[in-house]
Order: C-alpha cells, then sequence, then structure tokens
C-alpha cells in the first residue's frame, strides 16, 4: 500500500460513498482536509453558518437517500452544528458533520476554540467520535458512513485534530469499498400474525411514516393497499409515500397537520397497519382517543422504537420495504387481489365531504388560498420544503403530495431557519428540479445570510413566504392566556423589508398582496429563476389572525358526525 497524507484518504472515502458535495466553512483548524478536498472532483459549497451548512447537508441527504456531509472548524462551529444534528436525528436522516480541533497536546490547556464537542455532540448523533491517529482516518469515517445508514439513519459527528490531520496513512483506495449495511427482515411468523389481523379486520388503515419514505418502500405499500384495498394515511414525514390522487388515499391524521377527513377516518378504523412511524404527539394528540377502539400493528427497524409511545398489539422488527413486500407476498398467497368495498367507499365519502375550503378571494389573502395556488400551479415532480409554525400546519393541511422525497420538513425538531439552506441542499443534490421552500416571515429571517450563498453559487430556486407579520403560531397558542405578548413584529414600521433584503442579495423578489396576483407571481418567479440562475422570492401578504385549525386530540377536532353503529357495520363489509 502507498502511504499518503491521511486527509486525502478520507476525501478518498467520501468520493467511494458518493458524496458529490459538502457544505461547510474552512478555518485554520481544518484546513489540511480543505487541502485534500480541492484535489478531489466534490463539490464544496461555503456556507455563511454551521448551522446552515448542516440543513443544507440534511436537505442533501433527505432528497438522495445517501449521506449528507457538513464541515467546519474548530469551537463554535462544532457548537453552531448541533441545531442541525439534533435535526438530523430527530428525523432520521444520515448526516455527518466533521469538526476541526486543537492538537492534541494542547486539549487539556484551554487552547484556543478547543471545547469538548465529541461529548456535545454525543446526546444528538448515532455517534461521536475524535480520531486519535492518522492511521484510523479512512476506517472512522468508512464506519461512520456505514452507522449513519444503519438500522434508523441519524447523524455522526466526526472531531479532526489537527495533527492528526496533517499525519499519513497507508491506504490504497482501489482496494476499499464500503461497508456493507445490514437490511433486517422480518420474521415470517409475525408477517404471519400481521395478515391474520389486516384479513380480520373490518374497517383497516395503513399507516406510512417516514421510515417508508427513507427505506424507498413506496412500491411495496402501494402494492399491498392495492391487493387487499386497504386505504392508506401519512404522517407528516410520510408524505409522499403515498400518492394522494390514489382512490385509498386516506388523508392525514393528527392534530394540527391532519385533514378532516383522515381524522374521520382513523376515528372510524378498528385496526392501524403503522409502518416506519414514530407516534408522535402531534399525529396521536390525546392517546385515549387516538387508541379507543382500535387495534395497532407497529413496524419499525428500530426495536427500542416499538412501545415506547404505547404497546401495539403486535409488533414486526425489520426494514420497511421487505417488510412490506413480504407481507403483500403473504396476502398474495392467501387471497386474490379483492375488489374496491364498501370501507374505501367510506374513506372516498369522508374525503369527498370533510374538505376544508381553499378558494377565498378575500383580502387580506386568506392563507389556504396560497396553498390552492401552490397546488395548481407546481406539477408533482416539485420538491417542497418547509420548516415549523403556521405555515407548516397549513402545509400539512392543504398541500398535495404524489412522490416520495418531494415533501421534505423538519418535523420533530422544528428549527426555524431551516427551509432555505435545505433547499440550497436539494437543488445541489437535483440542479434540474423544481425547488420550492415555503417559509414564515419569521423564519426566514434565521438563516437568511444563507441566500448569499444560493446566489454566489447560482443555486436557484423558489421561495414563498407566507408574511402575517406575526409570530403567529405562538400568538394562537397565547389566546387560551388571555394575551398577546411580544409576538407583533411591527414589519410596517421600520421592520425588515424582505424584497429590498433579497435585492440587496442580487435576488429578484415580488410582494403580493390580492389572491389574483399570486399564480402569477410564481409563475414570474420559477421562470426568474431558472433565467438568473439564482433564488428568487414571493412573498404573501396574508390576514394577519388567520389561525390553523389544532387542538389537544383528535375528538376535539373532528369535526363531523359519524354514522350510528348499525349503519357503520352494514357499510364494511369488505366482500361487498
Amino acid at each position: 500500500m502507498k502511504r499518503i497524507p491521511c486527509m486525502e484518504a478520507v476525501v478518498a472515502v467520501l468520493e467511494s460513498e458518493g458524496v458529490d458535495t459538502v457544505f461547510g466553512i474552512p478555518g485554520a483548524a481544518i484546513l489540511p482536509l480543505y487541502a485534500a478536498l480541492q484535489h478531489s472532483d466534490i463539490r464544496n459549497v461555503t456556507v455563511r453558518h454551521e448551522e446552515g451548512g448542516t440543513h443544507a447537508a440534511d436537505g442533501w441527504a433527505r432528497v438522495t437517500g445517501n449521506v449528507g456531509v457538513c464541515i467546519g472548524t474548530s469551537g463554535p462551529a462544532g457548537t453552531n452544528m448541533i441545531t442541525g444534528l439534533y435535526t438530523a436525528l430527530a428525523d432520521s436522516i444520515p448526516m455527518i458533520c466533521v469538526t476541526g480541533q486543537a492538537a492534541r497536546d494542547k486539549l487539556h490547556q484551554e487552547a484556543f476554540q478547543a471545547v469538548d464537542i465529541v461529548e456535545i455532540a454525543k446526546p444528538v448523533t448515532k455517534w461521536a467520535v475524535q480520531l486519535k491517529e492518522p492511521a484510523q482516518a479512512p476506517w472512522v469515517f468508512r464506519e461512520a458512513f456505514r452507522i449513519a445508514r444503519s438500522g434508523r439513519p441519524g447523524p455522526v459527528l466526526i472531531d479532526l485534530p489537527i495533527d492528526v490531520q496533517r499525519g499519513t496513512c497507508l491506504y490504497d483506495a482501489e482496494i476499499d469499498t464500503p461497508f456493507p449495511v445490514e437490511v433486517p427482515r422480518p420474521r415470517p411468523p409475525a408477517i404471519r400474525a400481521a395478515i391474520d389481523m389486516l384479513m380480520g379486520a373490518r374497517r383497516p388503515l395503513i399507516l406510512a411514516g417516514g421510515g417508508v419514505v427513507i427505506a424507498d418502500a413506496a412500491a411495496e405499500l402501494r402494492a399491498l393497499a392495492e391487493h387487499l384495498q386497504v386505504p392508506v394515511q401519512v404522517t407528516l414525514m410520510g408524505k409522499g409515500a403515498f400518492p394522494e390522487d390514489h382512490p385509498l388515499f386516506a388523508g392525514m391524521a393528527g392534530i394540527q397537520t391532519q385533514t378532516r377527513w383522515g381524522n374521520a377516518a382513523l376515528l372510524e378504523s378498528d385496526l392501524v397497519l403503522a409502518v416506519g412511524a414514530r407516534f408522535g404527539d402531534r399525529h396521536t394528540g390525546d392517546l385515549d382517543t387516538y387508541r379507543q377502539g382500535r387495534r395497532f400493528i407497529h413496524v419499525d427497524i428500530e426495536p427500542t422504537q416499538i412501545g415506547k409511545v404505547f404497546e401495539p398489539d403486535l409488533g414486526v422488527v425489520g426494514h420497511a420495504r421487505p417488510t412490506l413486500a413480504a407481507l403483500a407476498k403473504e396476502a398474495g398467497g392467501r387471497t386474490e387481489a379483492r375488489r374496491p368495498g364498501k370501507w374505501p367507499a367510506r374513506v372516498a365519502e369522508l374525503r369527498g365531504t370533510l374538505l376544508r375550503r381553499d378558494d377565498f378571494d378575500d383580502v387580506p389573502i386568506k392563507p389556504p388560498r396560497v396553498f390552492r395556488e401552490l397546488n395548481d400551479f407546481y406539477g408533482p415532480d416539485t420538491t417542497f420544503v418547509t420548516a415549523i409554525g403556521l405555515y407548516q400546519i397549513w402545509s400539512g393541511q392543504f398541500q398535495k403530495t404524489y412522490l416520495p422525497r418531494r415533501y421534505l420538513v423538519c418535523g420533530q425538531a422544528g428549527p426555524l431557519g431551516w427551509e432555505v439552506p435545505a433547499a440550497m441542499g436539494v437543488k445541489c443534490a437535483f440542479p434540474d428540479r423544481q425547488v420550492v421552500a415555503v417559509a414564515g416571515d419569521y423564519s426566514f429571517q434565521f438563516l437568511m445570510e444563507e441566500i448569499a450563498v444560493a446566489a454566489q453559487y447560482h443555486i436557484p430556486f423558489v421561495i414563498v413566504m407566507i408574511n402575517n407579520e406575526y409570530l403567529g403560531l405562538i400568538r394562537q397558542a397565547e389566546i387560551p392566556y388571555d394575551m398577546n405578548y411580544a409576538v407583533d413584529l411591527h414589519y410596517g414600521e421600520g421592520g425588515v423589508d424582505h424584497v429590498k433584503l433579497m435585492e440587496a442579495f442580487g435576488c429578484p423578489a415580488r410582494r403580493v398582496e390580492l389572491p389574483g396576483e399570486i399564480g402569477d407571481a410564481l409563475a414570474w418567479a420559477s421562470a426568474e429563476s431558472d433565467r438568473r440562475r439564482l433564488p428568487v422570492l414571493v412573498e404573501v401578504m396574508v390576514e394577519r389572525e388567520a389561525n390553523a385549525a389544532m387542538g389537544p386530540s383528535l375528538d376535539a377536532i373532528k369535526e363531523f358526525e359519524p354514522l350510528p353503529e348499525q349503519e357503520l357495520a352494514l357499510a364494511i363489509d369488505w366482500s361487498d
């Protein structure tokens, strides 16, 4: 083997693992790695804030299914990455953050920008490690990629002391390959038991979580649902796992991001097959209401997820794709493909009668109208990126998604500012895909400096800002306290002019105040973004007092009258 600089070995590992873009900021303690990167085919995108770099790597990872990479120097670079690491851990996103570090013999002397980032990062990573010897470099990075991808995916942090980076190691890229990643398969008895329960139920639902998207198991999910004619719901993280224009689509249940008919369908069900879902509190609400009257099968790749929120009637450990395939095979061996029955027809009835309005012509603009325009203008291959707040709730309630990895949302951690850098990561991964970031006015300001990055590197995408001039979700949450405190952003009194801000970055922007102008503005923004290869902003001014339907439980917001029990019993005969 040839002896080479150990950072050159690291770069060779990155290339062989399928990394074509990294996001980060160079600094003194990470320059040996950057020196090796400059001679590779990997594109470096220099961000303006390390948190922005983590979110960009996160977006790249979500849309590709590969491991995103963010790089920073020592000290505050690592601490700035913690929010991004937490976001990736919470949403099961494979990512590697690399930090520079002071020399090993200076770590105990409070050297400049020396911080124990490994200990800081441990609670928000699957593995946090400091490289101790140059000879370990390629193998630690290989293991980092394996861990990030394995089981429930997640982030890893690797800390690189500067003296270790300057070392050499024996390495031959010709004989080194990525470590294999185990794909856990379910046990046959568990599959048989699950199909027994599915075929014995009268009103079953399949609940597709983010694990179905991560596992690239949409085709297997659809095959199972269509064979047994079982309606399919999605969680917020699972949007895109099942096409929303499919006859078996059963909406979304939850206390915030939900459809009225999705809540109704879940409350009428008697069995839920949940695949790759965590039963997060914003989905379940009050557990007594959520669980009452129905049994649950919980499929997850991570054994400790099963029973964490509540004990299911059956737990199945396995990767979503082979598990769904095994379920479909077992079902196919027992019965011919079923005809649509009265239970799917009942779900279709709910879908047709419990829709929320989105056709408002009011001025100021009502937020649902914005999402109607987005649904009408953009095609199914468009990738939407959104973060947290009232606009995320409206997005979950109104926005339609048809394909996997086309709806990206920081679901569990919910960091403000996520949209712009994440959209940048998506566009770097798929330059020819239309990318739209849906943001709130307050969230946009968290990491708006990353607009400069997109402008510098000519990374084009459209930003649709839902501007209500409030901390809207907090204002709504304050209503029970009979207060309206510290939430008004005072944009009309010398606050940020987002159009001028974008223009200062050299990027086009337009403000919309009439509902009839939204469609034209989207067309203009898409054309300008493509023509000038820049991010473009459409700022939509919506009514300040707009709220989103939400409550403490599914029962509190179901907004429908269930069928009488005798009629319900008649409506669920699969044989009809």
